[in-house]
């Protein structure tokens, strides 16, 4: 299959994850009622060495303005109080404090951010975009995490995405899981004179993941950070879940600057120091998603 063009082909929600049961409702807002207990990962200072590289207008007004599309857990949603919050909301929060400034979040629809950057409303993007070579050509963009796709069952119940046919796998709708990788794998079944795959499609990924918990589907399929974050969930009480396969189709997440900006290197050497003290990883593991994890962030990553 082809890598695809994760959080930009599609936009998806997620909806309440409460108590460690996925809650079987519509979304009635862009909320998440569950976050880590500890967001934050302590003892991060700033570094002078990185920091005295920011450009002048971010220097001198001490912060990082970043648009922000939600809501997207675990990366990017806002709890019970309506703060913003997820894996790269920490992120994000520990390269400013490297940087010595505060990050300031302001939420613009998806695909309106990098034309905002392009003209100066933001400094940056933070919004699990996948960096590739199409939005290459109109920012930069700084690699900090790799997602793909990633299928969930019950425990030990030995699901194979590659020997599927004739199972029943959720998806939440207008992904690419639901319009591409399901509808692939099916068409390959069919043509081997297997049983298609039964696409079960939700509006919204906690009731995908839900069917999964509730075993009215046989696996369940989606971003791989998006998978990770559904399996902590559902078990906080004994586990319930576990990833099905290997993550594939990867590609990595980047934050996207205006192009030739000088406030790209600044913060992929920020990244670089959290990857290399291990405070990155702490992050991640926090949210769950530490699967995703690189070792070297870059300018430009784009596969293909």
């Amino acid at each position: 299959m082809s890598v695809r063009f994760f959080r930009g082909r599609a936009l998806r929600a997620a909806c309440a994850l409460a108590g460690g049961a996925l809650v079987l409702t519509a979304c009635t807002s862009n909320e998440e009622s569950s976050a880590p207990e500890v967001s934050k990962v302590e003892g991060i200072t700033k570094v002078d060495s990185i920091a005295s590289q920011l450009p002048a207008d971010v220097s001198g007004s001490g912060k990082l303005i970043v648009g922000v599309n939600i809501p997207y857990a675990p990366n990017e949603f806002k709890d019970s109080s309506g703060k913003i919050v997820g894996f790269d909301v920490d992120l994000m929060d520990a390269v400013a404090q490297v940087l010595g400034v505060k990050a300031e979040y302001q939420e613009a629809d998806f695909e309106k951010i990098i034309p905002s950057i392009e003209a100066g409303t933001f400094n940056l993007g933070m919004s699990s975009f996948t960096d590739n070579k199409e939005r290459e050509q109109t920012a930069d963009f700084v690699t900090y995490f790799n997602a793909g796709s990633q299928w969930a069952q019950q425990v030990g119940k030995g699901i194979d995405p590659d020997n599927a046919c004739g199972k029943r796998v959720a998806v939440q709708r207008t992904t690419v899981q639901d319009t591409e990788e399901i509808p692939e794998r099916s068409a390959k079944c069919l043509a081997e004179g297997k049983p298609e795959i039964v696409k079960v499609a939700y509006d919204e990924q906690s009731a995908a993941a839900t069917a999964l918990v509730q075993g009215s589907v046989d696996a369940m399929s989606a971003d791989s950070p998006v998978t990770a974050y559904a399996i902590k969930e559902a078990n906080k009480d004994g586990k319930v879940l576990e990833p099905a396969g290997a993550i594939f189709d990867s590609a990595p997440y980047g934050w996207p600057v205006k192009k030739g900006s000088p406030l790209a290197p600044v913060l992929q050497q920020a990244m670089q120091y959290l990857i290399d003290n291990g405070q990155y990883r702490k992050i991640a593991e926090n949210w769950g998603v530490q699967d995703g994890v690189i070792t070297k962030s870059v300018i430009n990553g784009a596969q293909g």
